[in-house]
């Protein structure tokens, strides 16, 4: 077949020889069948951001850190080179997940290679040497689907005791070996102890297995594996072999509110006895000094109202005391000024006599 163009630097090193055919194409790559100088490998060729679907990239991003500041802006400000650094980073999260996990035990396909956005794994295969089939092709009956369940409840703690959580677990991307399911897909996979959506997460992939398995087995829908192993987990009791029950029942003890306010201030007075640093010397002075400035304004804006309320009192009074020393004086009954200037001109015209034309 025609070599796909992602696939080009890889032959260029000498890593694959021949590209066999498609395998499959999903949601953020397309799987082909390659073989490589160890035998017929996986390559799983990314899509570009504008390309994939995969929606709520939030929800799996928060809490994976990057030391470099300048990238760190960059990611942030959403600009050309921080979307590049973003996806490289979606990227080489499924790879450390992979090495992460395979070390811890879990059934992961084994990672050879990564490069230029392309990732060169195991091949999974069935008892015939085919590619392995998914869980959602697979007829199952009673007794298999829960021997099954229980295994892949066992492939959750071990993630998460490796401090993982898959985050888009479900039958479409767990494969089916003669030696029991295998994981795949982990470009999602989130930091358990870094991202505040872990445990939702972790709970949703459980409720898809039980959802799926409920098929064959109606039982396993009432199991609550999901909140015991995040309770457990949360405790620190949680490891690879705890024993589950599927059974949870959360407490409704109340709340010691006294005992928690009193140990508020047992910290606070701790906190207060503390020698202070002299950053924060200089700043409780800087404060305090700032709260001083406010109070000598409002001091003073309150003489500069009291003075201008007074100023207007004894106006009206000075005011009100020439009214009654007029009326005293019998000025009060005299006409308005400019009636009276009306009244003088008037006599003046008629003594001057009627005004000649000229």
């Amino acid at each position: 077949m025609k070599v796909p163009e992602a696939l080009h630097p890889l032959f260029e090193y000498g890593i694959i020889s021949e590209v066999i055919r498609p395998l499959m194409s999903g949601k953020e790559a397309s799987v082909f069948l390659v073989r490589t100088k160890d035998g017929v490998k996986v390559a799983k060729v990314y899509k570009e951001a504008k390309n994939r679907s995969f929606r709520q990239r939030a929800d799996y991003t928060e809490g994976r850190t990057v030391r470099n500041s300048r990238q760190r802006r960059a990611m942030s400000k959403g600009s050309r080179y921080g979307k590049a650094l973003l996806e490289e980073a979606w990227q080489n999260a499924e790879v450390d997940a992979l090495h992460r996990l395979h070390s811890a035990g879990v059934r992961v396909p084994t990672p050879y290679h990564y490069s230029d956005d392309v990732l060169v794994m195991e091949l999974i295969v069935d008892g015939h040497g085919d590619p392995a089939p998914r869980l959602w092709d697979i007829r199952l009956d009673h007794p298999e689907a829960c021997a099954l369940h229980g295994r892949l409840i066992r492939e959750v703690v071990k993630m998460l005791c490796a401090g993982m959580v898959h985050g888009d677990l479900s039958e479409y991307n767990i494969l089916m070996t003669p030696n029991g399911p295998v994981i795949i897909d982990f470009p999602q996979a989130t930091d358990a102890a870094h991202n505040r959506n872990s445990e939702r997460l972790l709970k949703r992939d459980v409720r898809n297995l039980s959802q799926y398995f409920g098929r064959f087995a109606p039982q396993i829908k009432r199991t609550r594996y999901g909140h015991e192993i995040w309770d457990l987990y949360e405790k620190g009791a949680l490891h690879p072999e705890s024993p589950l029950t599927g059974k949870f029942s959360r407490k409704t003890q109340k709340a010691d509110t006294a005992a928690v306010l009193e140990e508020i201030r047992a910290v606070a007075l701790e906190e207060a006895d503390r020698p202070k640093s002299a950053y924060a010397a200089k700043k409780e002075k800087r404060a305090e000094q700032q709260r001083l400035e406010r109070e000598r304004l409002l001091e003073q804006e309150e003489r500069q109202k009291k003075k201008r309320e007074e100023r207007r009192a004894k106006a009206a009074a000075q005011s009100q005391a020439n009214g009654n020393q007029k009326g005293a004086d019998g000025e009060g009954d005299r006409p308005p000024r400019s009636r009276r200037r009306r009244r003088r001109r008037r006599g003046n015209r008629n003594r001057s006599g009627p005004r000649k034309n000229t």
